[in-house]
């Protein structure tokens, strides 16, 4: 069992600009206060927090979370409903993933009901504004703590 687990944070387009779009969906929080909120989180946890607008880079990362980290909280943002790039990439996962979202996107516009994340995901959480991320964070953190006892209790 690692003595410290790795958590990846990955963020996908316009999450940059939290805070400043659509803070009536979307809150006040930056991106900044978001990581902190997920750091404090993850309880002493490593969090490799990243925000990129370019699907290849989010793949990218999320390739490299399958040998770097414990587990992973991904909000694809707008990328939930379109790639199947992120979903192919995520499928070659072995470790816990928890799709977050600021808001609630099955109370939202028709097209947004869909994700194809969801469909590697361990877990959603959505809603919750900055605070899904703090659950997301813990859950993701839980699930690889359980997985890392189970497989030291078989071995």
């Amino acid at each position: 069992m690692p003595e410290t687990f790795t958590l990846y944070v990955l963020n996908g387009p316009n999450l940059n600009l939290l805070g400043v779009r659509e803070p009536d969906i979307y809150g006040h929080e930056t991106l900044a206060d978001v990581q902190a909120l997920c750091e404090a989180a993850a309880e002493g946890a490593r969090v490799v927090f990243r925000q990129s607008n370019h699907e290849g880079l989010l793949v990218d990362w999320i390739q490299e979370a399958r040998t770097e980290a414990d587990a992973l909280v991904i909000n694809p943002a707008a990328f939930t409903h379109t790639s199947v790039a992120l979903l192919d990439a995520l499928k070659a996962l072995s470790i816990p993933v928890v799709e977050c979202h600021l808001s609630n996107p099955a109370a939202r516009e028709a097209f947004r009901h869909h994700s194809y994340v969801s469909l590697a995901a361990t877990g959603v959480i959505a809603g919750f504004g900055a605070r899904s991320y703090e659950l997301a964070v813990k859950a993701a953190l839980g699930e690889a703590r359980k997985r890392a006892e189970a497989a030291a209790r078989s071995s």
